[in-house]
């Protein structure tokens, strides 16, 4: 019950915040919106003409600053081609046909979906915390934030609790849907449509599964060594040892006794490499105590002292939290191997559909993917998930590696 109460209220505060963000775009829209019906009012006389090309650039500006908005609390919107800013092409063009109807939504629904989120928590404050300070205010203030009611006594004061209460109950249960639905045009109308060209989409996605293919082969490749290398001849020794306690046990049975000693060793070192390179394929660790406890016990087996901070209430794909449990793993290696710095940092938040790291050092810096530090690999796991990563490591630091990652729900 706790639980289901936190994940209410951080969706409702996610959900305001995403409305608030919309908000300033709606207004942004509405004052565009104007500005066009002024544009092809006046150009029926010619004036309006001349000013067609800054209203297109301003239309797509717009748009442009939407996608992004919306890419940042959940799946990114992928845009066509630039639109034409020429009038008599724009007419035509199908995005910009697109993108005013999104305009139009968004100046009128967006807008007022925005204000609700605005005054939703505004009127739920007031209205609780009324009767803490209604003594303070003139004989005929009303009661309650609808204007109802005129407060004279205790009584009058008190009933304005259960509606701020009331409020508070449609933040906790409206306002995520409020976003989806204030969402929903830029969505539909922003994206690619169906007659875009696609190709520059579909060569990045072919360059990471490239990517991916590549990981998948490399870490194949690191499984058969540590199998091949350490596993396997720890087992070939354990059979040779028996096999030579096999036959002295007859003649040397203290001998004997030795060499199977030395054999039960040899076999609970290969079972510790195969627990280990089990690990390494997907950490066990994730499924019992989550991604927070995973990088909790990563840090604390770092030689370089690590804070982490993860704020994750939603839980991820397993293969999205295995990469990223890759790639703390892979950084602290590398800070504590080349970094010389005297201590890091690992946060991680998951918000709107996106999780998002941030590791940080503060050792020499200059880290560069063609130095051989594993930066490449890093890079191409990130890469199969359609994720981000962005490394700045100046010369004498500090080092820092931010990377997001789609959950994949």
């Amino acid at each position: 019950m706790r639980v289901a109460a936190v994940r209410a209220v951080r969706a409702a505060v996610a959900a305001l915040e995403q409305l608030l963000g919309g908000l300033g775009t709606a207004l942004l829209a509405l004052a565009v919106l104007i500005w066009a019906a002024v544009t092809a009012v006046t150009s029926l006389v010619g004036v309006g003409l001349l000013m067609a090309p800054l209203v297109l650039r301003a239309l797509h500006s717009l748009a442009g600053r939407e996608r992004a908005r919306l890419g940042r609390y959940g799946p990114e919107v992928i845009g066509p081609d630039p639109a034409p800013t020429r009038l008599r092409y724009a007419v035509v063009d199908p995005t910009t046909r697109r993108e005013l109807r999104w305009l139009a939504r968004h100046a009128s629904l967006g807008l007022l979906l925005g204000l609700c989120g605005v005054l939703l928590p505004v009127m739920a404050a007031r209205d609780i915390t009324f009767p803490l300070y209604w003594w303070l205010l003139p004989a005929d203030a009303t009661s309650t934030s609808l204007g109802i009611g005129v407060t004279q006594t205790w009584a009058d004061a008190l009933v304005s609790a259960p509606l701020g209460l009331g409020w508070t109950a449609i933040i906790l249960g409206l306002t995520p849907g409020m976003a989806r639905l204030q969402a929903r045009p830029g969505r539909t109308f922003l994206a690619a449509g169906p007659d875009t060209d696609l190709s520059l989409r579909v060569a990045e996605l072919t360059a990471t599964r490239a990517a991916a293919l590549d990981a998948h082969a490399t870490e194949l490749r690191r499984i058969e060594r540590s199998l091949h290398d350490g596993t396997q001849n720890r087992l070939v020794t354990v059979t040779v040892l028996l096999g030579a306690a096999r036959r002295m046990v007859a003649r040397d049975p203290a001998g004997a006794d030795e060499l199977l000693e030395r054999a039960q060793s040899a076999a609970e070192q290969a079972l510790s490499e195969l627990r280990s390179v089990a690990r390494g394929i997907l950490p066990p660790v994730l499924a019992d105590r989550g991604l927070a406890g995973a990088l909790t016990g990563l840090a604390a087996s770092c030689p370089v002292p690590c804070r982490i901070d993860v704020e994750a209430p939603e839980r991820c794909a397993a293969s999205v939290e295995a990469t990223a449990y890759f790639v703390v793993a892979e950084t602290l290696t590398n800070i504590a191997k080349h970094s010389g710095a005297r201590q890091a940092a690992v946060t991680v938040r998951s918000h709107g559909g996106r999780l998002r790291l941030h590791i940080t050092d503060d050792g020499r810096g200059g880290a560069d993917e063609a130095g051989g530090s594993g930066l490449t690999g890093i890079r191409n796991r990130i890469a199969a998930h359609d994720g981000t990563l962005e490394l700045a490591s100046p010369p004498g630091g500090p080092t820092t590696l931010k990377v997001e990652l789609p959950c994949g729900l």
